[in-house]
């Protein structure tokens, strides 16, 4: 089964571009080294878990390993990286991929339901692995400080997905209010 690698608009185009930004623009190579390449897994590959993970493999990243509890809402993509890749491993619960994957993961997708996002980014974060999480990111205060220390202690890249900040109307909105166009904004 072919699994397309075009993007069929602007908007799509750049929530998958968005989505590895951290991966392949962000992350130094002083981290990885001039020559390599990143090691991604998928957490919730699925949905929009699909268009991250391709993303990363179009930008450059080398996909490792794809988790999902539901192997047949992210059956298509599965079957992409296994048919073309006999390494990459596929799992259904992310603990058990980062406890056994750790040394071969460099950086991971976390696009689950809203619920285990702050839980699996942390337990990524944990092993030392650089993370892009769909949002909501937390549900508290509380959580989004843990990510926080925990990707300064760490010194790791992390990113939010949130697509809609990487086009052109929010951006042309900010350079409006910043201009000063609507008044002083309090």
């Amino acid at each position: 089964m072919k699994l397309k690698k075009t993007y069929s608009s602007r908007r799509t185009f750049l929530k998958a571009s968005a989505a590895t930004a951290f991966a392949c623009n962000y992350v130094p190579s002083s981290v990885f080294g001039a020559n390599s390449r990143v090691n991604v897994a998928g957490i919730g590959v699925g949905g929009k878990g699909s268009s991250d993970v391709m993303g990363a493999d179009k930008h450059g990243a080398q996909v490792v390993a794809l988790c999902d509890v539901d192997t047949n809402r992210g059956a298509r993509l599965i079957e992409y990286f296994t048919e073309n890749d006999d390494k990459v491993k596929v799992y259904k619960d992310f603990r058990k991929m980062l406890e056994e994957m750790d040394k071969d993961i460099d950086a991971v997708t976390v696009s689950t339901p809203d619920h285990v996002h702050a839980l699996a980014a942390m337990a990524a974060m944990k092993l030392g692995k650089h993370v892009y999480c769909q949002k909501p990111l937390t549900h508290s205060i509380y959580e989004a400080r843990m990510l926080t220390e925990a990707a300064a202690a760490g010194k790791l890249i992390t990113q939010m997905g949130n697509q809609a900040h990487a086009g052109e109307p929010i951006r042309r909105a900010v350079e409006l209010v910043r201009a000063g166009i609507i008044g002083k904004v309090s």
